[in-house]
């Protein structure tokens, strides 16, 4: 994947998690800019993204610690370069206990 085809997926991924957002019409409060988001929890938790050009990666920053990304594109996802997990999965997870509401990312 080259940096230009990189930075293409990582602005697609974070306008389905916003479209995703935007249709729960959900009370999280989000903001995104070059490459990075912020949602605001109500309880006062965030969740951040952030985009990682010379490592190729997309990061998710949660209270309980930092994840990173690679996009297996033979998968069509994103996936943690630790164990695998997919992004959906993680975010359902993370908003679930974050912000108490459940979304659907399954076609992240």
């Amino acid at each position: 994947m080259t940096e230009s085809e990189f930075m293409v997926q990582v602005d697609e991924t974070l306008q389905q998690i916003e479209e995703i957002l935007d249709e729960a019409e959900s009370d999280l409060d989000y903001e995104s800019n070059g490459g990075m988001m912020t949602v605001k929890c109500e309880n006062g938790s965030q969740i951040i993204f952030t985009r990682q050009p010379p490592l190729k990666q997309l990061w998710l920053a949660l209270p309980g610690g930092g994840y990173h990304f690679d996009y297996d594109q033979d998968a069509g996802q994103w996936k943690l370069d630790s164990d695998g997990t997919s992004l959906n999965s993680m975010l359902t997870k993370a908003f679930a206990e974050q912000a108490g509401e459940q979304f659907d990312f399954s076609d992240i």
